[in-house]
């Protein structure tokens, strides 16, 4: 029972405590930040996980009996970051970047010195994410197969909108044009619109099912 009790008063009991508070900030990010906008619980249990994988191995990499900021620890940190690369199907740019931060949040509570570096680093970042995701309003795009291709017109650009908005549902912003097939008489669009009810996927700008998601489906 003393062996027990002084392994949670003694070092491990202080990274115990540092684990607490990163599981609470990374929550947080994603849970707050996060998921209430993009709604895919597919990167909230990844995230999560990997909040509590990254910590943990970092702390016993960090305590070695070779000491810190060695060339072994170096090339374990790089190998943590290539990690991020674990997806077979291309990951979207901004699950990437919440990703990169839990991952970074994650290796600075495993190392950090003094509770005021980690109060310090987790206010600067939430409050960082907090403001990108406020002033820097995320508008969705969808690519469409389109087959009136005498709308896109520059003179028929209301008919063109009308259209969609009536056939897709969505509240249209803008409409850039791409490549445009006589023969089948089709046009490529992507049409921008704002919907906060709409969750992101990764689904958005396919035409068919990946072998990949075949279990999906």
């Amino acid at each position: 029972m003393d062996s027990l009790l002084d392994l949670f008063t003694g070092d491990f009991g202080y990274a115990m405590i540092k684990f607490i508070i990163c599981l609470v900030v990374n929550w947080f990010i994603i849970d707050v930040l996060y998921f209430r906008k993009s709604k895919r619980r597919d990167f909230y249990f990844t995230f999560l996980l990997m909040t509590v994988a990254i910590f943990f191995l970092v702390y016993f990499m960090m305590g070695m009996e070779r000491g810190k900021a060695t060339m072994g620890v170096g090339l374990g940190l790089f190998g943590i970051f290539s990690i991020m690369r674990y997806r077979t199907d291309a990951m979207p740019v901004r699950e990437m970047t919440y990703l990169f931060v839990i991952i970074c949040l994650s290796v600075v509570h495993a190392m950090a010195e003094t509770y005021v570096e980690l109060i310090l680093v987790d206010m600067v970042c939430v409050l960082t994410i907090f403001l990108c995701e406020l002033k820097l309003k995320v508008h969705h795009t969808k690519l469409i197969q389109y087959d009136r291709v005498e709308l896109i017109k520059p003179e028929r650009r209301e008919e063109l909108l009308a259209d969609l908005e009536e056939r897709t549902g969505l509240k249209i912003q803008h409409i850039d044009i791409g490549g445009i097939d006589f023969l089948r008489d089709t046009v490529v669009l992507r049409v921008t619109y704002e919907d906060d009810e709409v969750a992101m996927n990764d689904v958005n700008r396919q035409f068919t099912v990946r072998k990949s998601q075949w279990t999906e489906v």
